[in-house]
């Protein structure tokens, strides 16, 4: 839903999703086309649908290099309620969507209610990730290790121990070696916030909490830097909020922004 209102909220947009408003049930985006506002919850709601948009935009630019380098294989972590496969401008490209089976099924059934529909170039791969190596079930789903991929992971770290989340980079490091890579976004800690900033992250913390998600991991950039390219990635950049702001909300009439919780980290294989 916030991808949807940058769409009808943002101008100039960062990230341009026509899919957006689709996936949603009927009349959540008729509701949203009426009154985007509506949507709005408090003073944090710009400053996150700002940093969704940068990331997905920051994800699918590393992914253009990519595919422009050669990599055939996009594989979307978590990919939840994600349309890249479904607007995919690449020929040859296959996209590998690995989730929760009971999240994919949602999304399966959303896709299908919304009339939108599923290229020959996308493959599911439903994998319960407490219950089984996702090494194992990316190969399982026909992903060739002799071939490099590309990942994104987007929304995901944050609801994880920080152990997980290097677990699973782990795992994903050999698929992506020799041209691929992986973005995805994280959270450094709050207690390096300034006060301000600091209680609007424990306002969110709070809700995500309350809705069942709690965030759990946090990072210092300059430790998870060290960590991944210990993991065999040889190029690892972190894209602070300051960037973001910098390349993407410069200059806005509306005055557009990311917050300062959120990272990106691009890591090349």
């Amino acid at each position: 839903m916030r991808r949807a209102a940058h769409q009808l909220l943002d101008h100039p947009r960062v990230h341009d999703d026509p899919l957006a408003l689709a996936i949603l049930r009927e009349e959540q985006a008729a509701a949203m086309r009426a009154d985007p506002r509506r949507f709005e919850d408090g003073p944090v709601a710009p400053l996150l649908r700002a940093f969704l948009a940068a990331r997905s935009r920051l994800a699918e630019d590393a992914l253009a290099r990519a595919v422009a380098a050669g990599v055939r294989q996009y594989v979307v972590l978590g990919a939840g309620l994600d349309t890249f496969a479904y607007r995919n401008p690449y020929p040859g490209l296959r996209v590998l969507e690995v989730d929760h089976p009971a999240t994919q099924a949602w999304k399966r059934q959303r896709l299908a209610q919304a009339n939108i529909a599923i290229p020959g170039s996308v493959t599911f791969a439903a994998v319960d990730f407490a219950a089984e190596p996702l090494a194992q079930a990316l190969g399982m789903a026909g992903l060739r290790s002799e071939e490099p991929s590309f990942f994104s992971w987007l929304g995901v770290t944050p609801y994880l121990e920080p152990a997980n989340v290097l677990a699973t980079l782990a795992a994903i490091a050999p698929f992506a070696a020799n041209g691929g890579g992986v973005v995805f976004d994280y959270h450094v800690a709050p207690a390096s916030l300034a006060p301000r900033q600091r209680a609007a992250f424990e306002a969110l913390a709070a809700r995500v909490a309350a809705a069942g998600e709690p965030f759990r991991g946090y990072f210092e950039p300059r430790a998870l830097i060290a960590a991944v390219r210990a993991l065999g990635f040889h190029e690892v950049r972190d894209v602070a909020p300051d960037e973001l702001n910098a390349k993407f909300f410069s200059n806005r009439a509306d005055g557009l922004r990311v917050g300062s919780v959120g990272h990106i980290l691009i890591a090349l294989g």
